[in-house]
């Protein structure tokens, strides 16, 4: 179970003062629960992915997780760009204690970089990167997927091929997605939220959900 307990997140405003994105954000997540989380640009979707995931901390409040979670998937969370592909992935595997030689090889052949993957990352092109970063994000089965708008990676057949992932991912493991997008919601979870004025808004039914975001 992954839990949000009165979360608030405040930033300094480059022009003075704070600006609060979350307010008091309370919540659950269980084990197979696929839920989708809607909110238009700047809502604090982003945000809210990154503290669920520990890469940033809450100004309030706390999470209590009990079972495995991800990174935002496809995100460049500590991605090291001196070094290789190859070397990204050995990192990983020992990160996560996941089998060395099966993890290199996987994210290989998922990210079809070919000799580049055991180039610098600092050489890549942009589309590289991305291709780099799902496969990495593959390479670890979590009990909890999050997923941050990154359905539409690459050309039309890399994208199919990691939403083809996703879908086997998710069969065994609970999934966050957060998007503005409704129909990747309805076609990935069961279950929905809307986030807005700082606070997370669940519906157990996601056309409802996505009817009340839509008419916002």
């Amino acid at each position: 179970m992954i839990e949000m307990i009165d979360i608030w997140k405040t930033f300094e405003s480059h022009k003075g003062g704070h600006h609060t994105i979350l307010r008091g954000v309370h919540g659950r997540i269980r084990k197979g629960d696929h839920v989708g989380i809607l909110g238009r640009n700047g809502s604090g979707k982003s945000t809210l992915m990154r503290i669920l995931s520990g890469v940033e901390n809450p100004t309030r409040g706390r999470i209590r997780r009990e079972m495995s979670i991800s990174w935002p998937i496809g995100g460049a969370y500590g991605l090291l760009t001196q070094v290789s592909g190859a070397s990204n992935a050995r990192f990983i595997s020992r990160l996560y204690g996941t089998p060395l030689q099966q993890t290199q090889d996987f994210v290989e052949e998922f990210s079809e970089l070919g000799r580049f993957y055991y180039e610098p990352v600092n050489t890549y092109s942009s589309g590289m990167v991305s291709r780099l970063l799902m496969g990495l994000s593959f390479a670890v089965d979590f009990d909890c997927y999050l997923v941050d708008e990154a359905l539409s990676t690459g050309d039309v057949r890399f994208a199919a091929k990691c939403r083809h992932m996703l879908e086997v991912r998710r069969e065994n493991a609970a999934m966050i997605l957060v998007s503005h997008n409704a129909s990747h919601v309805r076609q990935y979870c069961d279950t929905a939220a809307i986030l807005r004025n700082g606070a997370l808004e669940f519906y157990e039914d996601v056309d409802e959900a996505i009817s009340a975001y839509q008419g916002l």
